[in-house]
């Protein structure tokens, strides 16, 4: 009953301009500049946000309480998004809209294979996508309508939030050990190929991918690991402006 209340409130607040007005969504993403630009949608769009950065945080947030929304990144820190949106197919009752994410869009067939209701491509940064996206997925909203113009569509996430996970990779870099066998380095691709992409950052996202294809290989060449450490560097070096 307090679901279908939930929905019912939802439905009559929601109006074109905030068509999720009412809806609270829970982003599972480790990168802050990616979640950043969710956050901005979301204020755009009238939904809450609550974030959870890891597998693990997330698990902790869905004891607690139940969101409209879950949008699950792929990579994390802790695992693969994938086990998240198999937990939540299976469990009842279910969400009322599971999301996946990536900077990989060809994940999107394992994610929805998974249970995943959608699939949204790293950049998320188009009001009118991410609202499209949203309301297909929740069959209470099915003939909602957003009026979100090409004009002003795109929103620009805080560039220190992007800053913030280029650090933070730089440093899992430095960490990583010489083992070829060690999974830190799978995490670090497609957590930097991801955010290049949200960036519009090519040189970074060819580095990141060419990395990512080297380690499904089993392959264990230090020329990429290089490659990508150097790229990172020079965009958080004083005089790159970041």
């Amino acid at each position: 009953m307090a679901d279908d209340l939930t929905d019912f409130i939802a439905t009559r607040m929601a109006t074109a301009d905030r068509p999720l007005l009412g809806l609270t969504v829970l982003v599972v993403e480790d990168s802050r500049f990616a979640c950043e630009a969710i956050r901005l949608l979301c204020l755009r769009s009238g939904a809450r946000i609550r974030r959870a950065d890891c597998l693990r945080s997330a698990r902790r947030h869905l004891q607690v309480y139940r969101p409209s929304v879950i949008i699950i990144d792929l990579g994390l820190p802790d695992g693969s998004g994938i086990e998240l949106i198999r937990e939540l197919t299976a469990a009842g009752p279910r969400l009322p809209a599971i999301l996946a994410t990536s900077g990989d869009p060809g994940r999107a067939d394992a994610a929805l294979a998974a249970g995943a209701d959608g699939f949204l491509a790293k950049p998320v940064d188009s009001l009118a996508g991410f609202q499209q996206a949203v309301l297909a997925a929740l069959p209470a909203l099915a003939g909602a309508a957003s009026d979100a113009r090409a004009a002003g569509d795109r929103i620009e996430p805080d560039p220190l939030a992007l800053r913030d996970d280029l650090i933070h990779a730089a440093d899992v870099l430095d960490q990583c050990p010489d083992d070829p066998d060690d999974r830190t380095l799978d995490y670090v691709a497609q957590f930097l190929a991801g955010i290049a992409r949200s960036a519009a950052d090519a040189p970074l996202a060819e580095a990141a991918e060419a990395l990512a294809r080297e380690r499904r290989a089993g392959l264990a060449g230090t020329l990429p690991v290089a490659q990508v450490r150097g790229l990172v560097r020079e965009r958080i070096a004083p005089a790159a402006g970041w």
